[in-house]
């Protein structure tokens, strides 16, 4: 490869490639030589004399040829591209970075990388109320224009991606590994989907698994991509607290729903807020915020969920129950409650709780929760 190629992809696909040459090097060679034409065409000396391996020097010269046409076939596949630091629709944020990816690897709407973006992180394990939370958040959010981005992790991130897609919203996950690997296993589907009607992204080539040491950095570009962080749910030691404390550090805003002090997935919530983070009860804490960047954006898209105060209020009781119904549906509150907390303090008997409730939950009144625990469903938010 010492002639310049004429598709400005190969010299690209054949440095991402090519062993023993990390991110940091190619990023310095890259500086060094100019360009990446440049810096493939070199003398084999002055590749030495950059700090690139032997075996990094003979790819660039001789590429795999097989592993050269297979990542031009995927990127010739509808949706799939390749954006690098050459590019000028690379997302100004990552460049802010002491250590910017080289090269994203993409599948679906490229447009969407320089759309404002909020992160929403949170536990992989989320409570009821927290996976309903992170999706109303996520489809008022969306549907003001905002795109949603995650990590397409079981739990929040899963519940953030389709609340937005529910609402005909755009949403962007970044990926701990090739975009061909989608991760975990039960959120093929919503990659896939996202991957039709958002935007996928990975700095790592198709191919590459998911691994542990992955998505510190899948993280870090979760928390620069976007203006600000909403974390929902997450315990006092969690990957979503460390995302929200490097978008603190990028000068991101970071926002965070609180909780029952009683719940254990409340807890991460809480010590942000002691540390500074955005306390947050209705989209309009974040918006509010992030108006001086949305101001555009707010100005033609008006928010499209409901009350900014609607969160917090059951829905409109059933019309025509008894004083009995509406003592039981007082008594619940706002978090789940067992049939024996019911009946104490309703004054009913177990029994009639347990009647009750069946007919409200057949009227959409209340949802039963895990622990024989029932809950009157709410609005979002």
């Amino acid at each position: 490869m010492t002639d310049a190629p004429a598709d400005r992809s190969l010299p690209w696909l054949a440095a991402l490639r090519a062993p023993g040459l990390s991110p940091r090097q190619l990023r310095q060679a890259l500086q060094t030589a100019g360009s990446m034409v440049e810096l493939v065409g070199a003398p084999t000396r002055q590749l030495a004399a950059l700090g690139l391996s032997q075996p990094a020097i003979e790819t660039l010269r001789h590429p795999d040829r097989d592993r050269l046409a297979a990542d031009l076939a995927w990127l010739a596949q509808p949706g799939a591209g390749l954006v690098t630091l050459e590019d000028a629709d690379y997302p100004a944020s990552l460049r802010e970075l002491s250590a910017p990816p080289p090269a994203l690897w993409l599948q679906g709407r490229r447009e969407l990388l320089s759309e404002p973006q909020l992160a929403m992180v949170g536990s992989r394990h989320p409570t009821h109320d927290g996976r309903d939370m992170a999706r109303a958040f996520a489809a008022a959010l969306a549907g003001v224009g905002l795109v949603i981005t995650s990590g397409l992790a079981r739990g929040i991130d899963a519940a953030a991606h389709e609340g937005a897609l529910a609402v005909g919203g755009d949403t962007l996950a970044v990926l701990g590994g090739g975009i061909d690997t989608l991760y975990p296993a039960e959120n093929r589907a919503l990659g896939e989907r996202i991957a039709a009607a958002g935007l996928l992204i990975s700095e790592y080539p198709p191919g590459t698994p998911p691994r542990r040491g992955h998505f510190p950095a899948r993280n870090r570009l979760i928390a620069t991509l976007a203006l600000g962080v909403l974390v929902v749910e997450a315990a006092l030691h969690s990957g979503s607290l460390i995302t929200a404390r490097l978008a603190g550090e990028q000068g991101r805003e970071v926002f965070a729903i609180p909780g029952s002090i009683h719940n254990p997935m409340a807890r991460g919530c809480h010590r942000l807020i002691q540390e500074g983070a955005r306390l947050v009860e209705t989209c309009d804490d974040i918006l509010g915020e992030l108006r001086p960047a949305l101001g555009a954006l707010l100005a033609t898209r008006p928010p499209s969920g409901p009350d900014s105060e609607t969160h917090t209020e059951t829905r409109e009781r059933p019309q025509g129950l008894d004083p009995e119904y509406l003592k039981l549906l007082k008594a619940m509150e706002f978090s789940p409650q067992t049939v024996d907390v019911l009946a104490a303090r309703s004054g009913l008997t177990p029994e009639s709780v347990s009647s009750m409730l069946l007919i409200l939950e057949l009227q959409g009144a209340v949802e039963a929760r895990p622990g024989g625990r029932f809950a009157a469903r709410r609005d979002g938010p």
